[in-house]
This record gives C-alpha cells, sequence and structure tokens, in this order.
C-alpha cells in the first residue's frame, strides 16, 4: 500500500530536529534508517504527519570504548555494528534481515521501536545496558530495564531522540546467539542471547535474553538463578535451560504457536549456553 500524505523535514542538527518534534505536531516521528517505520506506514498501521529525518545530524554514527563500557551511536548501521569488534551485539547485528537491511537500519532505530522480535533490544536488556536521548527539557540516560513498556512502546518521550547506546564491553564472558527463523531474512520465531562468565568451571556470572517471547525483550532470569554460582556442566545447563519459558507469554502466529516457541526457547537456550560457557 501507499502511505498518507506526510510533510518531510531533514534538519542539519539535533537542536533543529527536536525543535521540530516540539513544535506541536503530535504525529510527528523521528526517521534514521526507516526500516521499521516506513514498512508500518505502508501498511497504514503508522500515519505521522511530519517525518523528521536526522540522517544529517552529525556526531550520532560509530562504535568506541571507554572505561570499560563500548558506545554506539544511534546512527550507526547493523553493518557497522556487525563489523566491529564488540562480540555479541556484532554477532546478532550480523544476524539481521539481509544486506540491504543491514546497510540501512540503525541501532538506535531498532531500539527505539521496540519490537520484541527484533534481534538488538534482548542483547541490550540482558546485557543491562542503556540508551541516551535527548529532548527539549535535556538530556537524560535510561536503563534497558525501563526502556521497553509494551509493544512497540518505549518510555522514549515524543519529543526526544534517541542519541546513543552503551553496553558493558563484557569482557571475560562467552557469548552465544541462537535464531530459529524459516529463512535468514525474516524476523526471528524465537532467539536467544547469553553471556556466560566460566571462571574454572563455575559459572560466576551469566546474562539470558529473550527474543519474541512476549510483548517486551524479556531476560530468563530463572534460567539465570539456576546456573549463577553453579557449574559449568552440559547437565547443569540442560537443566536450567528447561527454565527457559518460565514466565513467558508468546504470541501465536502463522509461523509458530505459542507452545511452539516455548519449546524453541528451552532448545536454543541450551545450545547458546553450552556455547558459551565453552563445553
Amino acid at each position: 500500500m501507499i502511505p498518507l500524505e506526510f510533510d518531510y523535514q531533514a534538519p542539519a542538527t539535533l537542536e533543529e530536529a527536536i525543535g521540530l518534534l516540539a513544535g506541536g505536531d503530535e504525529d510527528a516521528k523521528v526517521l534514521a534508517g526507516g526500516h521499521s517505520l516506513i514498512p508500518l506506514m505502508k501498511l497504514r498501521l503508522a500515519a505521522p504527519s511530519l517525518l523528521v529525518d536526522i540522517r544529517k545530524v552529525p556526531d550520532l554514527k560509530g562504535v568506541s570504548r571507554s572505561n570499560g563500557d563500548v558506545k554506539v551511536g544511534a546512527l550507526t548501521t547493523h553493518a557497522e555494528v556487525a563489523g566491529s569488534d564488540i562480540g555479541l551485539a556484532a554477532t546478532v547485528a550480523g544476524t539481521i534481515a539481509d544486506p540491504q537491511v543491514r546497510h540501512r537500519g540503525t541501532i538506535g532505530g531498532s531500539l527505539a521501536h521496540g519490537d520484541p522480535a527484533s534481534d538488538l533490544p534482548a542483547v541490550l536488556l540482558a546485557a543491562e545496558g542503556s540508551v541516551d536521548v535527548q529532548g527539549p527539557n535535556g538530556t537524560r540516560t535510561i536503563a534497558a530495564a525501563d526502556l521497553f513498556e509494551d509493544y512497540l512502546t518505549t518510555s522514549i518521550s515524543d519529543d526526544e531522540i534517541l542519541t546513543g547506546v552503551t553496553l558493558p564491553a563484557m569482557d571475560g564472558y562467552g557469548f552465544g546467539y541462537e535464531k530459529f527463523n524459516r529463512r535468514a531474512e525474516d524476523w526471528a520465531m524465537v532467539a536467544v542471547a547469553v553471556w556466560v562468565k566460566n571462571e574454572g568451571g563455575t559459572v560466576s556470572d551469566v546474562r539470558v535474553g529473550l527474543t519474541n517471547m512476549g510483548s517486551t525483550p524479556l531476560r530468563a532470569t530463572a534460567v539465570e538463578e539456576a546456573l549463577r554460582g553453579g557449574n559449568a556442566s552440559a547437565d547443569a545447563i540442560a537443566q536450567a535451560a528447561e527454565q527457559a519459558a518460565e514466565g513467558t507469554d508468546p504470541p501465536g502466529d502463522l509461523n509458530a504457536s505459542s507452545e511452539y516457541k516455548r519449546h524453541l526457547a528451552r532448545v536454543l537456550t541450551r545450545r547458546a549456553l553450552t556455547k558459551a560457557a565453552g563445553i
């Protein structure tokens, strides 16, 4: 379908972009790579009267390390993240859709959209990362645990722009990512992102993020609690992974029923944990 009529602005500065969002047009939307918003507009599930294209805004790209953290600019594309040396996030970004999408879609756009079927939100959540946003009242940092509120809903205000992403470097952790879909470019039926700190056969820390297992990205806290402080053995991992779907409410769809997604979560969690633990 063809989107409804809309106005378009491409400001040259962040301040100008924020001014357009705060200018009284309640239906203004930020456009970054466009691979989340434009499909919704074509289906007429979103009908903004103004698109504020921030692709010309400087200093919103790049990947860097600082004080044990990884900093990623909001306009950094999935392809750029995939080509970096930041471990799990790079691996996950390299699985997103196809090369065309990865070279246009941005990490900031993906997180701000808040789709629980997207790959990167669960990574941010499990890593206990954060995002920086800026609006007419200044800047603020939102922890991942407070960012995702409901389906396609985040705590970023309508007049705020996501400017950057912070992830712990997770040095000393092994990681694994397992994703199940029909075709390589499809959304994940279920995906699991895992970090494990295996110190001499003991799991000193573990993080497990689930994709498409509810209305928001989720952490498999029951799995984490079952493994943390215990042995990094195949049996312990298998037993813990059986709790991966605990407390989840995955939506059934044409690809998979809710129960099948719960089964996938258990299987994929075991595989990802095994890889991350190095056993």
